[in-house]
């Protein structure tokens, strides 16, 4: 029979040695993840978030090979389409995100974190397409919202822009089309973050 005293230690090693079995576990899943610490704490964050408050759900998989780029297109109702596709896709996705943004005292850090490709809104970027080239061709995910802007129209889509045709030609990569249905938005940023949601992201098969 042990001492109490004995018992006690024993339990006291006992949670030891699990406490540093799951520290090594999260070492390990840490240096075999495509991202990075900070970024797969986001990405958890935003994967409880999605999954409760907006109900997200992924409808296919992308079907792309782990280890090539291609060009994501995808509709924009919402300022959090982004994070939907966080949800589809278990490697960093390289969001071109208009610069304002990127330069933002808030948003700014946090979309480089997230590795977003910053791009001019009027005219033609050449330094950020070619940087989306690069990516795409040396095995990257990039993601275009070709309509420009949120969609808080009755249209299914808005006319689109052909950049994504020239950066997937240029790096020799497929388009992947996606979809987001149910996304949060009541015209503000801070709404959407509040409100409920039901949210479908399907993939179409790639070109």
């Amino acid at each position: 029979m042990l001492s109490a005293e004995t018992a006690d230690l024993l339990a006291l090693c006992v949670l030891a040695v699990l406490g540093l079995a799951a520290v090594g576990w999260i070492v390990a899943e840490l240096r075999r993840s495509p991202f990075t610490p900070a970024q797969s704490l986001l990405y958890a964050l935003n994967y409880v978030v999605s999954r409760l408050l907006w109900r997200a759900r992924i409808e296919g998989s992308l079907p792309v090979s782990p280890d090539r780029g291609a060009v994501i297109v995808c509709n924009h109702r919402c300022p959090l389409d982004p994070s939907f596709m966080a949800l589809a896709v278990p490697r960093v996705v390289h969001w071109m995100v208009a610069r304002e943004y990127c330069e933002h005292w808030l948003m700014g850090p946090l979309l480089r974190l997230c590795e977003v490709i910053p791009t001019s809104r009027g005219g033609s970027d050449t330094a950020a397409t070619k940087a989306a080239i690069r990516l795409a061709a040396a095995g990257g995910l990039v993601a275009i919202f070709p309509e420009g802007r949120i969609n808080d129209r009755q249209e299914l889509l808005l006319p689109g822009r052909p950049g994504a045709a020239l950066i997937a030609l240029k790096a020799r990569v497929p388009v992947v089309p996606c979809f987001v249905h149910g996304s949060p938005y009541d015209g503000t940023t801070l709404g959407c973050l509040l409100m409920p949601a039901k949210v479908r992201l399907t993939f179409g098969p790639a070109i």
